[in-house]
């Protein structure tokens, strides 16, 4: 059993919540997308509104990268998002750090450096150890609570995620809260349930095939994407050199016998690509999967028109569906036919899901709305799927004694 905020005495507690706002960067350095910090604004505000000192950690892109920058523009956009200041320090668990978080007073909100500036923050541990490390031992003397409401990253066992809710009571922030309530209940929602598997997370919407299979959770898997041309391929289909030497390259290659398997002890349950659209000549050319020349050059970049109206008559009749990956290269103007066509069909769907940062993307991107549910989380929202367990989340559950709410 985990707690929520409404298990929380808030008012003058200082709490340090961890979020995800690891978004795109633009070329100016400033946020290219906030959809992100949008998602935790709710549970910001209702903290600050209760009288929270609230200390935000998040992390932002991977050392190397472009994107691996400070937090100051991300605190600078809460603050228009909240409507109130939001002041940023450049450490998060040093003496400067702990000075802002101590001096917070009811309803201040400071954000803490990029956790990944921090370099054991980018390591895996159990909680434990976790709670041991520089990050947490600096910080928590200055912390009454914690509160994770970084869903997206709740698949991962990093000191901010599952060290702090070991030495600290620790609660679910809202979109922690409801991400956890509507995939964790997949099993009742209405049937037929049809899993639509694209992008290019093969392993992992493999395991999610597997899974819901096996349980009985799904009546028909379809397929997309990278995904589905992996599939292709298992089932003896020749895409042709250019897609395969991608996924060769991305080390999908052995994924190919896993998909064989499934396919034959599942077959009959597994939807797999008619046709497939290419770049021919600077436009985009379908091409039916029996009429694919020999020694295809032209690598599959989406589903086509048969695919499209093969799954439409399959989802007609689906109570659920759940949804993760695009079906094919959408951010190309010619090749976002699939993925619009394909999600728009899901919103006619009494509930519909969506998981995965990629998918949520994509559906801005081409202004697909509808849906019952748009998961924040990627991995983690494929990992629920499983039914397998994400580490955040049982440190939050297996944590020390919660705070009681005061007497009125």
């Amino acid at each position: 059993m985990i707690d929520t905020l409404d298990d929380l005495d808030v008012e003058g507690t200082t709490v340090g919540i961890r979020v995800d706002i690891n978004s795109p960067i633009a070329d100016d350095g400033g946020l290219a997308d906030d959809a992100r910090l949008q998602a935790h604004v709710d549970t910001l505000s209702e903290l600050l509104e209760r009288g929270g000192r609230v200390a935000v950690l998040a992390h932002q892109g991977r050392p190397g990268g472009d994107d691996f920058v400070s937090l100051e523009s991300h605190a600078d956009r809460l603050a228009e998002l909240l409507g109130r200041p939001v002041d940023y320090v450049d450490a998060n668990f040093s003496v400067a750090a702990r000075e802002a978080v101590d001096a917070l007073e009811n309803g201040d909100c400071v954000v803490l450096e990029n956790t990944r500036f921090y370099s054991e923050e980018y390591m895996e541990f159990e909680p434990e150890r976790a709670a041991e490390t520089h990050l947490v031992q600096g910080l928590a003397p200055s912390l009454d609570v914690y509160v994770n409401d970084a869903f997206a990253a709740a698949h991962r066992s990093q000191p901010s995620l599952v060290g702090f809710p070991t030495v600290l009571p620790g609660y679910a922030g809202r979109v922690m809260e409801s991400e956890l309530d509507v995939l964790g209940s997949i099993e009742e929602t209405p049937e037929p349930r049809i899993y639509v598997l694209g992008g290019a997370k093969v392993s992992d919407s493999i395991d999610v095939a597997w899974s819901v299979l096996e349980k009985g959770l799904a009546d028909h898997v379809l397929t997309a994407g990278v995904v589905g041309n992996v599939f292709l391929i298992a089932d003896g289909v020749d895409l042709g050199d250019a897609s395969s030497d991608f996924i060769y390259e991305q080390g999908y290659w052995d994924e190919i016998d896993r998909a064989s398997d499934l396919l034959d002890a599942y077959g009959d349950s597994i939807a797999l690509p008619r046709d497939v659209a290419v770049e021919r000549d600077g436009e985009r050319y379908e091409i039916g999967i029996n009429a694919l020349p020999p020694e295809n050059e032209e690598a599959a970049m989406d589903i086509g028109s048969s695919t499209l109206e093969y799954y439409e008559r399959l989802l007609e009749g689906a109570g659920t569906v759940i949804l993760n990956g695009p079906a094919g290269v959408f951010e190309e103007d010619a090749f976002e036919t699939g993925t619009r066509r394909l999600y728009g069909m899901a919103t006619d769907v009494d509930t519909s899901i969506v998981g995965g940062g990629d998918t949520a993307s994509a559906l801005r991107r081409l202004g697909v709305e509808g849906f019952s549910h748009v998961s924040t989380g990627g991995g983690a929202a494929l990992r629920m799927l499983t039914a397998e367990p994400l580490p955040a989340v049982t440190a939050l559950e297996n944590g020390p004694r919660q705070q009681q709410p005061a007497d009125d």
